[in-house]
């Protein structure tokens, strides 16, 4: 099992708005909207981007819900992604120090230019209010989408609790889903980059355990046996992931009611992207 944990995972949207709404509407409770600044590389000087988010903080690791606000300033890239498809995009994971990763990286073959510094205020109608930092190693042109260690520098401020009690009563990320061309490429690239030792997935492809939360790197062939009707819009293809209630999911099915969700298998209630801005989201409790 890896050091690493799954910090969050990013849906990104070219209408941030609709996105923020449709969370809402399956219960999550988001914070403030927030816009973000970092060096287009490392050693120059951050800017603004044109990129802001809301979250959904959870005990256990986040969501992160990313849309365009300003598309003629620098967007880190997220215009190439939404190009092609509008979903997940962002996989996150959680080291205590950056900079001790990266040696590890570079001895693993892994071409990182070094680590990349983020920050954006709690809310972006208070912007002399505290900042949020992050220090960030990406993997350059990842075909998967946009791949990073990230480490927390004011976890406080983020995981603060009224923000982590959810209408639906979401818990914890477990769990992200790909669907990839090579899934022993993608794999290996993934055990590089958090340090976790790859298992047989009994779909087909691989599992990642991690610290806490896990990956499943599939066959696109595999997908409809663990996400039901999902249809990648390209390869490769984050699907969806996993969120775990602490009440049976009853909250949740009270507040999907009416929702055209189904079963998912292994238990749980499938949210089909239609209605989770273009990724599947599985409640499990």
């Amino acid at each position: 099992m890896s050091g690493a944990v799954l910090d969050h995972v990013g849906v990104c949207s070219s209408r941030p708005e609709a996105l923020w709404a449709a969370y809402e509407r399956l219960g999550f409770l988001l914070t403030p909207v927030a816009r973000q600044s970092g060096p287009r590389a490392p050693g120059l000087p951050p800017e603004r981007l044109g990129t802001g988010n809301r979250c959904a903080m959870l005990r256990q690791g986040y969501l992160e819900l990313l849309g365009l606000i300003e598309p003629a300033l620098f967007d880190n890239g997220l215009s190439a992604l939404l190009a092609r498809y509008e979903g997940l995009h962002i996989l996150a994971f959680g080291v205590a120090d950056a900079e001790a990763e990266l040696p590890r990286l570079r001895r693993a073959g892994m071409d990182i230019p070094g680590v990349a510094p983020l920050q954006r205020p709690l809310d972006d109608a208070a912007p002399d209010g505290p900042l949020a930092r992050f220090s960030r190693l990406p993997v350059p042109a990842a075909p998967e989408g946009r791949l990073q260690l990230i480490q927390h520098h004011t976890p406080e401020l983020l995981w603060q609790e009224r923000w982590l009690t959810h209408p639906n009563r979401a818990v914890a990320l477990e769990q992200a889903i790909l669907a990839v061309p090579a899934p022993a490429e993608t794999a290996a690239r993934l055990s590089r980059l958090t340090g976790g030792v790859l298992q047989p997935d009994p779909a087909g492809g691989f599992a990642l355990p991690l610290g806490t939360g896990s990956l499943r790197i599939l066959p696109p062939e595999a997908l409809d046996a663990v996400l039901p009707g999902v249809v990648p819009p390209a390869l490769p293809f984050i699907a969806g992931f996993v969120v775990r209630t602490d009440d049976g999911n009853r909250a949740a099915a009270h507040r999907l009611a009416g929702m055209a969700t189904g079963k998912a298998p292994g238990g749980g209630i499938l949210v089909p992207p239609a209605l989770a801005g273009g990724a599947a989201l599985v409640f499990r409790g």
